[in-house]
């Protein structure tokens, strides 16, 4: 079985509906970093020395390739990233090799089976 990780870049108030969305779309589970900092086309601004920004949570999800990109396209919905700039961003990465997921194999084996 091969895995892509998508990794999703996210305000935080979007960061349930995001995961949400990514469940419902086939993704088994989530790793959550939270308060993560960036910069898009335009700087940040500044009050009174303050950065005026939003936090951002990374989302990462490993998940089986064939449902890698319907997965990815819920995420950009749900996270409205396409909507307005500086909403966020995810991509997808190729994973070599993964261990500590053979638990979910099994379940992601039918899941895949039902999708083809």
């Amino acid at each position: 079985m091969r895995f892509k990780l998508i990794l999703a870049f996210v305000e935080d108030d979007k960061t349930a509906a995001v995961m949400e969305a990514a469940r419902e779309a086939g993704a088994t589970g989530t790793t959550i970093i939270n308060n993560a900092r960036g910069e898009g086309l335009e700087p940040t601004k500044t009050f009174l020395g303050l950065e005026l920004e939003t936090q951002r949570d990374v989302l990462l999800f490993l998940v089986e390739e064939h449902l890698s990109r319907h997965i990815l396209e819920q995420v950009g919905r749900a996270g409205e990233f396409d909507e307005r700039p500086g909403t966020g961003i995810a991509v997808q990465i190729d994973i070599e090799d993964a261990i500590g997921v053979r638990h979910q194999i099994q379940q992601l084996t039918e899941t895949v089976k039902d999708a083809l």
